[in-house]
């Protein structure tokens, strides 16, 4: 799949956006203002500006709102939650080449909310893996314990973790143990006290 920078850097976004959920990890991760300008931070959104309880209220209903897109029954189901989300952001396609960065698309007015403007972004972008045919990019970790999600952009869709670091890791050692557990003991594969 070719999908670019910019697209990946707003898939990243949203995927962090949707991992902030208690429906992912436990707990609210957007639990005040703080939080939210740290999201904001570790992004590098730029042009934020002050930002409201109203904000954080309205990100996390459009947080929901691509949880819904995410476990929508069908690609159409998807598409018609995505075309009314970024219908309601309001999207203003616009180049623009800010903070040293080269020529790239923004979808949102300046000056846009910040929920407008991650659903413009995140809502496009999630659009053209859409229309690419790849919706099962975006998915969820096979940890059994972990519900976080991810977008695989591996060339064979191999990737079934979240972070192969933590949850792939976790479960490649608990197999491990698991065989080795199961094993016949090293002794009696080598024959070792038998019959000597």
């Amino acid at each position: 799949m070719l999908i670019t920078h910019d697209t990946e850097c707003a898939l990243d976004v949203l995927v962090e956006l949707l991992n902030t959920s208690p429906k992912a990890g436990g707990h609210e991760g957007l639990p005040d203002l703080a939080a939210l300008r740290g999201f904001v931070v570790r992004r590098e959104m730029s042009d934020v500006g002050q930002l409201t309880q109203g904000d954080l209220d309205a990100v996390r209903r459009l947080r929901q709102r691509f949880w819904d897109v995410l476990d929508a029954s069908s690609t159409r189901e998807a598409a018609e939650l995505l075309n009314a989300m970024i219908a309601r952001a309001g999207t203003t396609p616009r180049l623009t080449d800010h903070d040293g960065h080269d020529w790239h698309v923004h979808y949102f007015a300046p000056g846009a909310a910040l929920a407008d403007r991650l659903a413009a972004e995140a809502g496009i972008a999630l659009s053209l893996v859409i229309v690419a045919g790849e919706r099962d990019r975006l998915r969820h970790c096979e940890a059994p314990d972990c519900v976080r999600v991810f977008v695989d952009l591996s060339r064979n869709r191999s990737r079934r973790y979240c972070d192969s670091r933590t949850c792939g890791n976790r479960l490649h050692v608990a197999a491990y143990r698991a065989r080795q557990r199961t094993a016949p003991p090293a002794e009696a594969e080598r024959g070792v006290g038998v019959g000597s």
